[in-house]
């Protein structure tokens, strides 16, 4: 049964108090303010009888006699089928014109599934994106963020593997979102085709921080219920720095005593509890979860990439518009390179590696003026074609072609005894043309 209070007894930003009992944590509670709007917010924290409450919505005109009802439920969203092609926002209502949601109801920031119903990783995402797919296989179940910095194509990465990738569904979770930037998902989606499979809950920069809390919540809540159905649900959460800088301005309201350079204490038990919903569920589905993290000042050693390194299976890093090839590391890419791809893909994937490694010192000797051996031209050439046939981020391709083009670019720039590939591998996939032209 709902409970009424009629005085609020402390206003401090979006942050107000009121003299409440039985109430818990993440409690739904609305305020009937004196103008005749509602304002809803969320039980954060409680000291005996005095209930902080965070406010979802503008605090300005709240007094302290407006009516306080404890709705004696906890944030919900609505599941299902329905959810797939929508645009709705951090709270769960549409954004897209469309009608209100309705279906089953449940509560969101659950915790995550029982161990015991978690399998080894066994199956690959493909995201059609070379460097990622023959470089840095992403698995069904792991969570390997993004770390990039502001002005990085982070959203245009995160677009194409939206587009391409064969996961079944994709759940995209927007924090901190300019206009421009949620318009240019919405506009990707439909005009790709992949909007009959993808959900997006956007926080938009105007939007309250405690708004922002709620998207991976919401968007890791929906896919639980898709993968309780048997799908492999790919999660894309954009940019969980955002997340994170919510996380303090809201402590920073309580006057909590601030952590490394102002973040919360619980910044890892916060990030852990989402990324840890990953999971590939025996008997039934997958969440697989690719979170954006924008490094303040490339900063890799700050508090929100630092603790997310902990947590997470590797990271890609996203710099100078490409996935860089020695800092970027997948964790469980073991568990399906040879195994469950091609036999040739872990010999294609360290080769092209090394030989890229080696490229960049005679690239080194050739800007020092050295002069260069036979070997280092045919670096040169081969980093060149390295570059635009495997790093361009605009190339489409599956892995099995881009393992046949990876043998061809090998084929084109070097003799088979001089690539390091054991010869049982050279007889059955080397390719004597190499690329045309």
């Amino acid at each position: 049964m709902e409970t009424v209070y009629e005085e609020i007894l402390e206003i401090a930003n979006s942050i107000f108090i009121v003299e409440a009992e039985n109430v818990e944590i993440g409690e739904m509670v609305c305020v009937d303010k004196k103008d005749g709007t509602k304002l809803y917010g969320q039980v954060i924290s409680f000291d005996k009888t005095k209930v902080t409450v965070q406010a979802m919505g503008d605090t300005r005109g709240l007094c302290t006699g407006d009516k306080t009802v404890f709705l004696k439920k906890k944030m919900r969203t609505v599941v299902g089928d329905g959810l797939l092609g929508r645009v709705l926002s951090a709270r769960g209502k549409p954004l897209d014109d469309g009608p209100l949601l309705d279906g089953l109801e449940v509560e969101i920031g659950t915790p995550t599934a029982n161990p015991v119903r978690r399998i080894v990783p066994h199956r690959m995402i493909q995201t059609y994106i070379p460097m990622i797919d023959i470089f840095n296989s992403l698995v069904e179940s792991q969570k390997l963020p993004i770390f990039t910095v502001p002005g990085e194509p982070y959203n245009e990465l995160l677009m194409r593997i939206a587009n391409h990738t064969d996961a079944d569904v994709i759940i995209i979770g927007i924090m901190g979102a300019r206009l421009d930037d949620m318009h240019a998902f919405i506009d990707n989606t439909r005009n790709t085709g992949a909007l009959n499979k993808t959900v997006m809950f956007v926080h938009k920069a105007t939007d309250y921080p405690a708004e922002c809390l709620l998207v991976p919540d919401m968007a890791l809540t929906a896919a639980e219920q898709f993968a309780q159905k048997g799908k492999r649900v790919l999660v894309l959460l954009t940019d969980m720095t955002a997340y994170a800088d919510a996380l303090k301005e809201i402590a920073i309201s309580l006057n909590q005593i601030p952590s490394n350079r102002g973040y919360p204490g619980s910044l890892y038990s916060d990030l852990a509890f989402r990324y840890e919903k990953a999971i590939d569920i025996q008997g039934a589905g997958s969440i697989t979860l690719l979170p954006v993290v924008t490094m303040p000042g490339d900063d890799v050693t700050h508090p929100i990439p630092d603790n997310t390194g902990y947590i997470t299976e590797g990271q890609f890093y996203l710099r100078n518009g490409r996935i860089e090839p020695f800092g970027s590391l997948s964790r469980l890419k073991q568990f399906v390179v040879d195994e469950v791809t091609r036999e040739d893909h872990g010999a294609i994937m360290n080769t092209m590696i090394r030989l890229y490694s080696e490229a960049l010192k005679s690239r080194e000797l050739y800007s020092m003026g050295f002069k260069l051996s036979k070997w280092d031209e045919k670096l040169l050439k081969y980093s060149e074609i390295f570059e635009n046939e495997m790093m361009d981020l605009g190339k489409s391709i599956s892995l099995i072609d881009g393992l046949d083009l990876g043998w061809k670019i090998l084929a084109q720039c070097f003799e088979k005894v001089e690539v390091g590939i054991k010869d049982s591998l050279l007889e059955k996939f080397w390719i004597k043309e190499g690329l045309e032209g």
